[in-house]
């Protein structure tokens, strides 16, 4: 059953009343991105470096560690989104899983599991093992294709390999969404692997865009850049104000989230990053024209037609954060200085919102 929003209920959950609360109802779609943070079972994957991740390893990964991790991970997972729907998010991307065992696992998570929740996963080639995935409700979204993009390093080298882009293609809310799911290469290379990981993602939607212009494209993952550096703000095209978005670029509303609010989903070195991003098509804007959040999303409301962005945050629960010592108010993570927490992932989730008028 979906979630049923008129207008009067909007006003309550995003703090607006338009005069017309009385005319039009709506649905309300949540869909997400959460980096787990080593999502391995403990079993060793023939050809895969994950040798850490076993119970003889360097994190003693055994069957109660792996247990707790999938208990931890699947509360996060069943609860993003549902502070504005009940039903939580129709999809949720997610990136550093191991295979389809721990995914199987996963979903069959007694939060996640009463939800019918299912998994689409294709093995990469990274070293380690780790891999993107996508998790969603059927009763929500109806995935029809997916498949995998391979990154390819622009220098010629072909003795490495790194995570792919995942695409599913679905419906959501009757529309044709795309949505590519990416964990570009990490901080540990310069800045330039991440520009190529930019610029294939856009000639990817750019295809996708091309072959059909009316397919609303996601763009989601743990980029390892935040939303003003070159791979996002460059060559993928993703802008800071909704005035600013071309045709084939991305509206990215985290940008302000960072820039303006000083709040980020990982923090490094007493600063906040904000790598965990989900970016949006020009055809899932109700308007460019709008001077505040108040009036775009009123705009929203007159235009929803089709599904139509609405609103993004970033999923905070207390229990997200460590309490005390070196790292208070940090995400606190699964294991930190060799010592195992009991936590969730060192990134938090992000969510972000459409809304389409019922017919």
């Amino acid at each position: 059953m979906r979630t049923i929003l008129n207008l009067i209920v909007a006003a309550v959950l995003f703090g607006i009343a338009p005069a017309y609360a009385q005319e039009k109802k709506f649905s309300l779609y949540a869909v997400g991105f959460y980096n787990q943070e080593n999502l391995f079972d403990t079993c060793h994957d023939a050809g895969k470096k994950d040798y850490d991740f076993l119970p003889t390893g360097s994190y003693k990964w055994n069957s109660l560690k792996y247990t707790n991790k999938l208990r931890n991970m699947s509360k996060v997972l069943s609860e993003m989104g549902t502070d504005k729907t009940p039903l939580g998010c129709a999809f949720i991307g997610l990136s550093e899983v191991e295979n389809d065992n721990a995914l199987r696992d996963l979903v069959a998570q007694e939060p996640l599991a009463e939800r019918g929740f299912q998994f689409i996963h294709e093995e990469g080639p990274d070293a380690r093992g780790i891999d993107c995935a996508l998790i969603y409700n059927p009763k929500q979204f109806k995935p029809y294709n997916h498949f995998l993009k391979q990154y390819v390093y622009e220098n010629g080298d072909t003795t490495h390999a790194t995570r792919p882009f995942l695409v599913v293609q679905g419906h959501l809310a009757g529309d044709d969404v795309t949505v590519v799911v990416c964990h570009w290469p990490s901080r540990g290379v310069e800045g330039k692997f991440r520009d190529w990981g930019g610029k294939q993602v856009r000639a990817l939607t750019d295809s996708i865009a091309a072959s059909k212009p009316e397919m609303k494209i996601l763009v989601m993952g743990d980029m390892n850049d935040d939303p003003d550096d070159t791979s996002m703000a460059k060559f993928l095209g993703a802008r800071r104000e909704m005035k600013e978005v071309e045709e084939g670029d991305f509206y990215n509303p985290w940008w302000n989230i960072l820039r303006k609010d000083n709040r980020g989903t990982l923090s490094y070195q007493g600063a906040w990053n904000l790598f965990d991003q989900i970016v949006v098509s020009k055809n899932l804007l109700a308007t460019q024209k709008a001077k505040d959040v108040k009036g775009y999303r009123n705009a929203a409301m007159q235009n929803s037609s089709s599904l139509t962005f609405y609103g993004n945050e970033i999923f905070q629960r207390d229990y997200l954060f460590q309490t005390d010592g070196r790292y208070k108010w940090t995400p606190k993570r699964t294991t930190a200085g060799g010592v195992w927490l009991n936590g969730y992932s060192d990134h938090l989730p992000v969510v972000t919102y459409f809304i389409k008028e019922q017919k």
